[in-house]
């Protein structure tokens, strides 16, 4: 017979855990779902207001006016804010199943309410994500000044989009990638192989699954600059594969034929 049975006060208290871990999964994902709406809501406001730019600027150029401008430390910022805020609602739907697990592991740990450690884990894997944001700007900057954007922000060159898209989908192969996903579709694995304490060591974790999950989906964000840097429709579309990847049943075997179809679509975009 269940001991539980024999003792109300454990069955009170497993009662009260399962209330305290199915709270907090609505909250966390009521939050992730916030978050990424108002990124997406940004991009769409930011993607309407440079289309309306981009038409002025066509105007401009048949009136012989020029187009071309040097970049200046606000059109750095702003460029830095669009690649955060895009990597914000492209990530944050694949991070919540870690972010739940994490949160039940906390619940199961006995802390109540929402701990601390939890935004500490969000904060070190927005940290990751910050950083490539940054280095995604100075790549677009030195774009920009090599004159190989166009005015959607999407390569002009073939030779730059067929190597990208070989380089992208030769990574995809790789045992790196293939590492890093499995640690990214493993939330409670990867949690019982890097536990920490603390807030301080929930911020560690949080920087470290971050790695692991630009490691798995770096090459896939350089894509954009074949496709388009505001290219809405290859931004949402570069989202889901990064879910089927992460979550789906096939993941893997999804990442090694979309890795095999950008080497073959780099070969002919090259040719």
């Amino acid at each position: 017979m269940d001991s539980t049975l024999h003792s109300p006060g454990k069955a009170l208290s497993h009662v009260a855990d399962e209330a305290v871990v199915r709270r907090d999964r609505i909250i966390i994902s009521a939050c992730i779902a916030l978050v990424t709406i108002l990124a997406w809501a940004y991009l769409f406001h930011l993607d309407h207001q440079m289309s309306a730019d981009l038409r002025d600027a066509k105007m401009m150029a048949a009136m012989g006016m020029s187009m071309d401008g040097q970049w200046t430390g606000t059109d750095l910022l702003f460029t830095f804010a669009m690649w955060s805020i895009m990597m914000v609602g492209m990530m944050a739907p694949s991070a919540l199943p870690l972010l739940l697990v994490f949160a039940a592991a906390r619940a199961g740990r006995g802390e109540r309410g929402l701990s601390p450690s939890t935004l500490a884990f969000g904060l070190g894997y927005i940290a990751v994500w910050t950083a490539f944001s940054a280095g995604a700007t100075l790549a677009q900057y030195g774009l920009h000044r090599a004159a190989l954007l166009s005015s959607a922000m999407a390569s002009s060159s073939s030779a730059l989009s067929g190597t990208v898209l070989l380089a992208a989908g030769a990574y995809q192969l790789t045992r790196w990638k293939a590492r890093c996903l499995i640690h990214c579709r493993s939330p409670l694995g990867f949690l019982m192989t890097n536990w920490r304490e603390g807030s301080f060591g929930a911020l560690r974790m949080g920087f470290r699954h971050g790695i692991y999950c630009l490691g798995c989906c770096c090459a896939l964000m350089c894509l954009l600059f074949v496709v388009g840097v505001m290219s809405l429709v290859w931004v949402a579309v570069l989202t889901c594969f990064v879910l089927i990847e992460k979550v789906g049943p096939a993941g893997a075997v999804a990442a090694r034929v979309a890795g095999a179809a950008m080497i073959i679509l780099g070969i002919v975009v090259i040719a």
